[in-house]
């Protein structure tokens, strides 16, 4: 006999995390300054350095550098994009941590350590880290 088992529930997200995703839906990317002035994106609710807790929310630009990536030549349903893309570690600019997320590119060639991206928004935003559609060369058009 089938059988699902569920455990549903309720997150809080906290002022933290809460405010990174309210800017997400208002199409701004934000992070955490740390004591030691270090700006930690996606944000962090205590310094990993010192387990300080976090809460100087600082926006950053919603472009940046490409620090590493893997290219997914066969997505599966449930992936953000239907067609080959890449997953990319992207320290936006006034960061100085890298956010995984995806990039629109027509093949792995077409990406570079180093390369400059910016956020494609979705024109509805519900705060969620799918509010950034993907990311794309800043030369696209």
């Amino acid at each position: 006999m089938p059988f699902t088992l569920e455990f549903p529930y309720n997150r809080s997200v906290g002022p933290v995390i809460g405010g990174f995703l309210g800017g997400l839906r208002d199409g701004v990317v934000r992070g955490v300054k740390t004591a030691g002035g270090r700006v930690l994106v996606p944000p962090l609710e205590y310094d990993p350095e010192t387990g300080e807790a976090t809460t100087d929310m600082v926006d950053v630009a919603s472009s940046g550098v490409i620090t590493g990536f893997t290219w997914n030549d066969a997505p599966r349903e449930a992936e953000p994009l239907d067609r080959p893309f890449a997953w990319a570690l992207i320290q936006l600019d006034g960061a100085d941590t890298s956010l995984l997320h995806v990039v629109d590119v027509a093949s792995a060639g077409d990406l570079a350590v180093g390369q400059r991206v910016r956020a494609r928004w979705r024109a509805e935003r519900r705060a969620h880290i799918t509010d950034i559609e993907c990311f794309e060369p800043e030369a696209a058009t």
